[in-house]
């Protein structure tokens, strides 16, 4: 099944209580990424999407789901990463951000993991920059996972023009 042709609709998980803990693990590249599943309202194949000016690079623009207007950003770029051309792994993770849906172009999605607490660690000092959007670490197996706090991944401006624009 691809990304084109197959969504997820997380909208009937509202239950506080089975969402706890719970991530979803998206890919860039060779390394793992995850956000927490209650901030997210479904996964999607990469859709057209129409370019808004003088937005940050990291916004690609918008798109028109299901008729609503949502912006797009591409993980890639907001995180500096090498661009790369999409595919039909590639996905649009739609989630939550201060009463704005909004869209997260990923390179695909990986899984649904559990995590407890105790598998949480608080993301290095490591002075100001890089990953002020990482909420946590996540332990699993033999590997990590960067946990994204999605609140922050629009910066105040790109935040306040995409509201006025939506």
């Amino acid at each position: 099944m691809t990304a084109q042709t197959e969504m997820l609709n997380l909208g009937e998980m509202d239950n506080e209580d089975t969402l706890k803990g719970k991530y979803l693990i998206f890919s860039m590249g060779n390394e793992l990424f995850g956000i927490e599943i209650r901030y997210i309202t479904e996964i999607i194949g990469i859709q057209p999407i129409t370019e808004v000016p003088e937005m940050p690079g990291y916004v690609k623009g918008v798109t028109n789901l299901r008729g609503k207007i949502i912006p797009v950003m591409d993980a890639r770029l907001r995180f500096k990463k090498a661009v790369r051309a999409y595919d039909d792994r590639t996905c649009i993770i739609v989630f939550d951000n201060n009463d704005l849906s909004v869209g997260l172009i990923v390179d695909s999605v990986a899984e649904v993991l559990t995590m407890q607490e105790a598998d949480i660690a608080p993301p290095p000092e490591m002075g100001k920059g890089g990953h002020q959007y990482i909420k946590g670490i996540g332990k699993a197996g033999n590997g990590v996972k960067l946990l994204l706090d999605c609140q922050r991944l629009l910066t105040d401006d790109a935040l306040e023009a995409l509201s006025a624009m939506a």
